[in-house]
């Protein structure tokens, strides 16, 4: 499952297993044809307002139900930028909500999704100034194309980011979710649900302990505010044929087991309901599932 990658992401494999069970999960389409047996009556004028304003009043509670609520609540201790993008090449459906917004320490949004959502990931941004030249490098990390509304296109943020990634009424009429640290880890993050199912998160801050060799960026203060990925690191010199990045020769589960990331353990062991890198998967630990007829409400929440 899992939402995404886009090329602009350095060394991803579009191809990998969490990003094609979302990738692929095409929307079903239904065709109707008028049944004709049915002798057609011309309706009085207030017939036809009546049935009007019956077939109106359907739709609006077919799409009251038809949607899930979504909250994001910032519960660091410092103003962050929520940022959401959604992979229209998986589908159309869109969140109610802006593509990127300020959020104030111990404040939240709500706001409705579709049913079918797909290959749709929502992030924080961190120490950001969109005053002048805004776009992806308006912030130390997480920035997107277009400033403080991601670009719809291609708005996906700039790694180091800790991604909370779903695709809604997925394979099996599930829900797949998970706390992603494909791209790195800028902040600490947990999804949970109205339906009891499981939890994704990654609660603790990976920052200061992170590897020398992927810690950074740093603000003013000199603090790290993230810990980017091996892969994105480069830490093997070619991110095209990489074993961290599960590229090339190593683009299947076979050919990258978690054993060639390098730094794998550090991120899985301090965050094992995360979905640490491409084939994660086999760890049993990296992605979540919810029966979709459960119509699950979910609340991604930053430093919970």
């Amino acid at each position: 499952m899992g939402p995404e990658r886009v090329a602009s992401e350095a060394g991803r494999d579009l191809s990998s297993p969490t990003r094609k069970r979302i990738n692929t999960d095409r929307a079903q389409t239904s065709t109707s044809s008028e049944n004709p047996l049915v002798v057609k009556q011309t309706a009085p004028a207030n017939a036809l307002t009546m049935k009007a304003f019956i077939v109106s009043a359907a739709l609006s509670t077919l799409a009251a139900v038809s949607a899930r609520t979504f909250t994001v609540y910032n519960a660091c201790p410092f103003t962050i930028w929520p940022a959401m993008f959604t992979d229209l090449n998986a589908g159309s459906a869109v969140p109610s909500y802006q593509t990127g917004w300020e959020a104030a320490s111990y404040t939240s949004v709500s706001f409705t999704v579709p049913d079918n959502w797909k290959a749709g990931r929502i992030w924080a941004r961190r120490n950001c100034d969109f005053s002048s030249n805004p776009g992806p490098n308006s912030c130390l990390d997480g920035g997107c194309n277009g400033g403080l509304l991601c670009d719809a296109h291609t708005g996906t943020g700039v790694p180091p980011a800790t991604v909370a990634e779903w695709t809604l009424e997925g394979d099996g009429n599930r829900d797949y979710y998970d706390i992603s640290l494909v791209d790195g880890y800028n902040l600490p993050a947990r999804i949970t649900n109205t339906a009891g199912c499981p939890v994704a998160d990654c609660p603790v801050d990976l920052g200061p302990n992170c590897p020398s060799a992927l810690k950074g960026p740093y603000d003013s203060s000199g603090f790290p505010v993230g810990c980017r990925s091996a892969c994105q690191a480069n830490l093997d010199g070619n991110q095209g044929n990489s074993a961290n990045c599960c590229s090339g020769s190593h683009n299947t589960a076979a050919t990258c087991p978690p054993s060639g990331v390098q730094y794998y353990d550090y991120f899985k062991s301090s965050c094992p309901n995360s979905y640490v890198y491409a084939y994660d998967e086999s760890s049993g630990t990296a992605l979540w599932t919810c029966d979709s007829g459960l119509r699950a409400d979910y609340t991604l929440t930053f430093c919970p």
